[in-house]
């Protein structure tokens, strides 16, 4: 069984735009599948700084893919699509 790897940034830009409501995530993932995901906050994933190359902030990266202006709902179907 693989695992995935669900990367969120806590860095001032994502956190002001929202990544502090993804926080929520640690709680939820968990609960909803199981040791199957695994999260970590990272204090800069350095998206914002690529030259425009991605769309907008908060980021979280699910393994290779960058999900910008992530949300809750966002992060959970782009997991359940990869599992």
């Amino acid at each position: 069984m693989n695992t995935i790897t669900v990367k969120l940034c806590l860095g001032t830009a994502c956190y002001v735009m929202g990544s502090s409501h993804l926080q929520d995530l640690v709680d939820i993932i968990p609960d909803r599948f199981g040791d199957r995901v695994v999260i970590a906050g990272h204090n800069c994933l350095n998206l914002c700084t690529s030259n425009g190359e991605h769309a907008e902030s908060p980021y979280v990266k699910i393994d290779d893919e960058i999900i910008s202006n992530a949300t809750i709902e966002k992060v959970l179907d782009h997991i359940e699509k990869k599992l």
